[in-house]
């Protein structure tokens, strides 16, 4: 049994700081880098690379709207060549530093409210995926486990990681808890571990009305901002190891 840990790091922007990312580094397998359009400059891009090449963590790149202000997690409606083109113009940036430092790309994440959009408008998805595949079609593209841009990606022969959230509440149809609402984000680190080792022994996890969902989990995301975060992803991976499950990057199984 084999699951990846990600987690969305190099969010910090010029003077300010976001994350603790060579904490969280050190418990990961994949490094989701943001590209500098919601997060991220080219310091940033480049440090945390680096920083991932050092701890031996895989690299992807992690594509948002281009929304400094709101973090990305603003809704944008984007025609679907202004979307195939904001992918890759980003996962072309980020490509740069990767291959600065000797590395080679993983995957592909997108980012917040593009993130959330894609599961509800396949026209977008369609776009976003074209984007991964003008690149390079053996890049993988992390999405909401068992959500139609997975299944429309596999239609379109790219590489699928069917991501999991620990640390974040699911609704009945598995789709996640908007942040907004109360308990959305999931913060006791007792809690999260529980759910981390259930997703990948148990194959689902609970809704936030108890109902439970089935999931196909090849990597779960960890966020580096969540106040606990060191602490939430030391305990996840030794949660994970002591089960016996292998603990590796996503490209190694998929």
């Amino acid at each position: 049994m084999r699951v990846d840990l990600n987690a969305d790091l190099g969010e910090s922007f010029g003077r300010y700081r976001l994350g603790l990312d060579e904490e969280v580094m050190n418990y990961i397998t994949s490094a989701n880098v943001a590209a500098g359009w919601h997060a991220g400059d080219p310091l940033v891009m480049r440090r945390t690379v680096r920083l991932a090449k050092e701890k031996g963590v895989a690299v992807g790149v992690h594509p948002g709207y281009p929304d400094l202000m709101g973090f990305g997690r603003r809704y944008m409606r984007l025609t679907p060549e202004e979307a195939r083109n904001y992918i890759l113009y980003q996962v072309g940036a980020l490509y740069a530093f990767v291959r600065a430092e000797g590395l080679e790309l993983q995957h592909v994440k997108p980012h917040g409210a593009l993130y959330n959009a894609l599961v509800r408008e396949e026209e977008l998805a369609r776009a976003v995926i074209e984007g991964i595949a003008d690149f390079d079609r053996k890049l993988i593209f992390v999405t909401l486990a068992n959500s139609p841009p997975a299944e429309l990606a596999e239609e379109m022969g790219v590489r699928v990681a069917h991501e999991a959230f620990a640390d974040r509440a699911y609704n009945p149809d598995g789709t996640l808890v908007p942040r907004g609402k109360p308990g959305a984000v999931i913060e006791d680190p007792t809690e999260v571990v529980q759910r981390a080792v259930s997703m990948v022994k148990d194959g689902g996890v609970r809704a936030i009305n108890g109902e439970w969902i089935d999931l196909r989990v090849d990597t779960i995301c960890l966020h580096g901002d969540n106040p606990h975060a060191v602490e939430i992803a030391r305990a996840v991976r030794r949660a994970l190891e002591e089960e016996g499950v292998r603990v590796v990057p996503m490209g190694e199984f998929l």
